[in-house]
């Protein structure tokens, strides 16, 4: 069963809203042989009308992440339920199609962005301090840049770094601040 942790931001979290985001998450739990053993973290929030719910769901080699806006509350829990379900049948159909590398790209920007966080931390407390503690090398796959944002948005980074199948450069691919998308060539 899966672990809840709700946060109500200029919004009351009231006990027929907790019923509903725990209905609708829950059922999420038929695509998990397991269920996940951390917390599935999820923030409502209220801006000029605008509900907006952020759910992120924490694995081992996956990260989980949907966020959508919407006037009513409960048609954004339904749309990004949607999201997180469309994110878990895209992974399972990739994981089938090809067996999981421990090496792959895409579990090396989990573990560096795992990493950057700690460095954060870490530079917050030693501003003056610039330290690099650890070096990453790996082979980018070709792919376009769609495919790139839907890796991206699958593993719930910012950014991606992939070789551009078309042009054979490396480019990055990242999420702006409106939600759109944007792409950096080298």
């Amino acid at each position: 069963m899966l672990n809840y942790n709700i946060r109500g931001e200029n919004l009351e979290v009231t006990d027929p809203i907790k019923d509903y985001v725990e209905k609708k998450v829950g059922k999420l739990e038929r695509y998990f042989e397991t269920p996940p053993s951390s917390e599935v973290h999820v923030n409502l929030s209220v801006y000029n009308d605008e509900q907006t719910i952020e759910v992120t769901i924490p694995m081992k080699n996956l990260l989980l992440r949907a966020e959508e806006h919407n006037t009513d509350l409960y048609a954004a829990i339904d749309l990004v339920v949607d999201k997180l379900e469309r994110q878990i049948r895209k992974h399972k159909t990739k994981v089938n199609r090809r067996s999981r590398q421990e090496g792959a790209p895409k579990y090396v920007f989990a573990e560096l962005e795992r990493e950057a966080q700690e460095q954060r931390l870490e530079q917050e407390e030693n501003d003056s301090d610039i330290e690099i503690v650890r070096t990453k090398r790996f082979d980018l796959k070709p792919m376009d840049s769609e495919e790139a944002a839907l890796q991206m948005e699958m593993l719930g980074h910012a950014f991606y770094v992939f070789t551009n199948a078309n042009t054979d450069e490396t480019n990055i691919v990242y999420k702006r601040r409106d939600g759109r998308y944007g792409l950096i060539e080298t």
